[in-house]
């Protein structure tokens, strides 16, 4: 067998063990998106849901009535999320991954690690500040090509140029004035270092992940890092440098 041959089986096995690790949990999240298409179990679901929210920072899970969770679409993004997910880069204790980005006002390129220094928008409600907040914007988790949401604030396609995520970012700036907005490149690096899609919180100091949030929409929890960061607060640490990952919209 020549080297060629051998790399192509080794890539086979590697994509042969990725699919069997994410099916089972990809076959549940299926079950969960058909379940969700029968109304009177989604409205069921989403109260009970919403009582258990622990935290009105938390943004409460909503699906629309009228949309059809159970798609070819929603299967994909699915999959791509949790693919992402498993095959990141960032993981709890050690170096976060230094991603190129693009400022959105400057439009320049620069280095993640390079920007989390920067404007502190009102996203966590502190008497004094401990964090610089960086938000970026990846790829959409509901284009209006694809796993639609009728009842999202924006109908944005899906970024088929960098010009097109820019001007998308533009009305995340609209949504946290102030703030620094920066975009993945088109290859998606940030997604997938960070398994960031669809939305996901971090938290970097000295270069060093030291907080990794779950993979929302369903473990997104604002309300988790504002204890974390109270509690770094406490212990009378310093000069801390958190991480936002996040999608327009959510």
């Amino acid at each position: 067998m020549d080297d060629s041959s051998g790399v192509q089986m080794a890539r086979a096995l590697k994509q042969a063990a990725l699919c069997l690790m994410l099916l089972p949990r990809f076959l549940l999240a299926a079950v969960m998106l058909w379940l969700l298409d029968f109304l009177c179990i989604r409205r069921k679901l989403l109260l009970k849901m919403g009582e258990r929210q622990d935290s009105p920072d938390d943004p409460p899970l909503c699906v629309s009535d009228s949309n059809k969770m159970f798609t070819l679409e929603s299967l994909r993004a699915v999959w791509h999320g949790q693919k992402l997910d498993i095959l990141k880069t960032a993981h709890l204790g050690q170096t976060a991954p230094n991603t190129e980005v693009v400022l959105v006002q400057e439009r320049r390129q620069v280095r993640i690690l390079d920007c989390m220094k920067g404007n502190r928008p009102l996203i966590l409600n502190f008497g004094s500040y401990i964090a610089d907040f960086l938000v970026v914007y990846i790829e959409e988790a509901h284009p209006s090509d694809g796993w639609v949401s009728s009842d999202a604030p924006h109908q944005i396609p899906k970024h088929r140029c960098l010009e097109d995520r820019l001007r998308a970012a533009a009305l995340m700036l609209t949504e946290v004035p102030g703030s620094k907005v920066v975009v993945d490149n088109m290859d998606n690096s940030s997604n997938a270092a960070y398994g960031a899609y669809f939305e996901r919180l971090y938290v970097v100091r000295d270069e060093t992940v030291v907080y990794q949030g779950g993979r929302g929409p369903e473990e997104y929890r604002i309300s988790e890092l504002k204890t974390w960061l109270q509690q770094y607060r406490k212990d009378g640490s310093s000069h801390l440098r958190p991480r936002r990952s996040s999608t327009a919209g959510h």
